[in-house]
């Protein structure tokens, strides 16, 4: 096998970044991490919305400081955008072209510039002008209502800041990117929350049409109430995560824990006396204890670890997924692995040096 190469598959591919929250940042991560070199204009002044010591997102790139309320400002970021693949904004609908740096701008400067646009609603619709965040936006969806038992449960913002808009404006993008680049013509890559989060529930949505899917919380296969695929107490306060869909798996999850005499896996009514089984079971003895039970066989039995512990695990540390810059980049490339690091974090950049440099 040929040895990695030293640069990811985005290697020479440039970016412009107008600096925002979470998933903008977290696209232009994960373009910088495959390689892309990206450059991030700040606003003079700018404070962070939550300071940080380090923050991981915002990892192997530079920035700029430019006024955008100034016509220096907007010149120079023009210039940019000139001579870039592709931009990422997260602004609200018409804010770019308010300060003259829309896409109908920008694409007559730069007529193969991919322009990505990040936002919670999309750039049209009754809501588009609306302020909102993660959890309005998933809420709007269907899938928050989905989740949880008595109540929703919200999961984290990373069902829909990170899931449903960075990761979707990054594969937007790119694909974009890989058009512009065989064709010379641009585009406009419109990345909403609740379009991204609808499309992540196509599975959902494919179950509910074929009358597969109550349109209620813990009443299916998915959400907890199958008593082979939800999460139990232990004796100590832990959790177990069990995944046991599989009748062999089911099976030998079964065969350890002595109740061999469940009734059939799929036979629904019987689900509620099933998981009260299982909870009692498994609160008899500590999540390490069943931890042990189950490693390393086919049960599909994991403890619900926290942040820390996740951090120390056995597994993960041997795949190096987390590092002193962040969790490690994913998904891993053979041949044009991304990379992390301080080699990748340029820090505050001269504008005219950009500018030559992307000239």
């Amino acid at each position: 096998m040929d040895e990695p190469m030293t640069h990811g598959p985005l290697h020479g591919v440039r970016i412009l970044e107008f600096a925002g929250l979470g998933p903008t940042p977290f696209a232009a991560m994960t373009l910088c991490d495959m390689g892309a070199e990206v450059v991030r204009i700040e606003r003079p002044g700018a404070v962070p919305l939550i300071p940080q010591d380090v923050d991981y997102l915002n990892r192997g790139r530079g920035f700029v400081t430019i006024d955008l309320k100034s016509p220096d400002g907007i010149a120079t970021a023009r210039a940019l955008a000139g001579q870039a693949d592709g931009l990422i904004e997260g602004m609200r609908p018409g804010t770019m072209e308010r300060l003259g740096l829309g896409p109908e701008e920008l694409l007559t400067i730069n007529p193969r510039l991919v322009y990505g646009r990040m936002t919670g609603w999309g750039q049209n619709g009754p809501r588009a002008l609306t302020a909102g965040h993660d959890i309005n936006y998933i809420g709007l969806t269907g899938m928050l209502h989905a989740i949880g038992g008595e109540h929703p449960v919200v999961p984290l913002n990373l069902l829909g800041d990170f899931g449903g808009g960075g990761i979707y404006l990054a594969y937007g993008l790119v694909c974009a990117l890989f058009h512009s680049q065989r064709s010379g013509q641009g585009q406009v890559v419109d990345a909403a929350i609740t379009d991204g989060v609808s499309h992540m529930a196509t599975m959902i949505h494919s179950l509910y049409r074929s009358g597969q899917w109550k349109d209620r919380r813990q009443s299916n296969l998915l959400d907890g109430a199958a008593p082979f695929y939800t999460i139990y107490q232990c004796a100590c306060g832990g959790y177990l995560a069990v995944g046991a869909i599989e009748s062999k798996f089911w099976e030998e999850l079964l065969s350890r824990l002595n109740l061999t005499d469940m009734p059939p896996q799929m036979s629904t009514r019987d689900w509620p006396m099933m998981r009260t089984r299982l909870a009692k079971t498994f609160s008899t003895q500590t999540r390490d204890h069943w931890t042990q039970i189950f490693d390393g066989t086919d049960s599909c039995v994991t403890p619900v670890l926290t942040i820390e512990e996740a951090n120390r695990d056995a597994h993960l540390s041997a795949r190096g997924t987390f590092t002193e810059y962040g969790p490690e980049v994913a998904p891993r490339l053979n041949v044009t692995p991304g990379q992390i690091g301080p080699k990748r974090d340029a820090g505050p950049m001269d504008v005219a040096a950009v500018l030559n440099a992307w000239s």
